[in-house]
């Protein structure tokens, strides 16, 4: 009986992965390993997963990635090799202001632990490790998903980090089943609008939220660039259809929007939804990044200063690949502008709850 391990569990991703891979396969036996830390919120994830999906008990083992043999006790690693494994390695800083130091440790040293514990799995079915589109750093046009190319600069740390993880990973597809999974930035559900955590677009709805009342909302900066943001349903979808589809082994692909929007299309949008305005006039980018420089500035506006760095980058990804791969099984992008409602409507609904907002660095 195959069993499907993950870390990063109880985060948003991997339970709802976690969901997704139980609904698709009632039989799959699952594990999660998890920081000590973690265990009192793991079980409690594990036991909603339980009641809602009619599975049998997780199974919880307490670890750390940046540990040799992933820091599990000698008989939750017999019971992994005596397995046939399909293994999801999602564990990550995702945060964009992340100091280096913590973003290598994590991120980089991290993933090479896993990966060398992945390798000794005499079972492995398909090791599923998910990056980031976001690799690419500074680099601009059309970015493909066979290039995994050093850009001159990247934008932050996270990016970086996760550039370096990628080609760990990326070495071992000469012997390993690998399947890397490049999201774009995610959003909430495109139907319930449901997320965890209101960071990546929702900064913007942070921002919005709290100049609503201005008798003139501004844009900020001038911009033709695109934001290629995509909601969870789609990321779980196509991850978990993808981790048992034999032709996607060996394959990187862009879990991003083939269809995106213009940056200043969704600002738009946003305006419209959560202030009942259009934005009019422009802030310059130049004294956004003045101003956002100040702590108590972005603690006030709750907008991270990194954020602005992806409001002008002109880039595109390509999405062949996981077009075809995606070919027939009917899971598609839905539509951001279209399923606008649903993000600002779940935002509305819970932006006075602190658990949702991260701190601001």
């Amino acid at each position: 009986m195959t069993e499907a391990v993950f870390t990063g569990f109880p985060g948003f991703i991997a339970s709802q992965l976690i969901r997704k891979s139980i609904e698709q396969n009632p039989e799959l036996g699952i594990t999660a390993i998890i920081l000590e830390s973690e265990r009192e919120k793991a079980e409690k994830e594990a036991l909603r997963i339980q009641e809602e999906t009619g599975c049998r008990a997780l199974r919880i083992m307490e670890g750390d990635i940046t540990k040799q043999g992933l820091g599990l006790a000698a008989e939750d690693q017999t019971f992994l090799e005596n397995k046939k494994i399909i293994f999801w390695h999602l564990a990550a800083i995702y945060d964009l202001a992340v100091p280096r130091d913590l973003a290598w440790k994590v991120n980089v040293e991290g993933t090479k632990s896993v990966n060398e514990f992945v390798s000794s799995l005499p079972g492995l079915e398909r090791y599923m490790y998910f990056s980031t589109a976001y690799v690419a750093g500074n680099r601009e046009g059309i970015l493909r998903e066979d290039e995994l190319i050093r850009p001159e600069k990247f934008k932050n740390f996270y990016e970086e980090t996760k550039f370096e993880a990628e080609v760990l990973v990326e070495d071992m597809k000469k012997e390993y089943p690998v399947t890397i999974i490049r999201p774009g930035i995610v959003r909430g559900h495109s139907k319930t609008g449901e997320t965890i955590k209101f960071d990546g677009p929702y900064f913007f709805l942070n921002m919005i939220d709290r100049i609503r009342k201005m008798p003139i909302i501004p844009y900020v900066g001038k911009s033709s660039s695109y934001i290629n943001v995509v909601p969870i349903d789609y990321i779980l979808e196509a991850s978990a259809y993808l981790s048992v589809l034999a032709a996607a082994e060996g394959e990187t692909v862009h879990l991003t929007d083939p269809n995106p929007h213009p940056v200043e299309e969704v600002y738009r949008s946003m305006v419209f939804h959560l202030a009942g305005k259009t934005p009019k006039g422009r802030l310059p980018k130049k004294m956004a990044v003045i101003g956002l420089k100040n702590k108590p500035v972005r603690k006030l506006l709750g907008v991270e200063m990194e954020t602005l760095d992806y409001m002008d980058w002109p880039a595109s990804f390509d999405t062949s690949r996981a077009e075809k791969l995606l070919k027939g099984s009917g899971i598609q992008c839905a539509d951001f502008l279209e399923t606008m409602p649903e993000m600002v409507a779940f935002y509305k609904l819970h932006k006075n709850d602190k658990k949702f907002h991260i701190p601001i660095q």
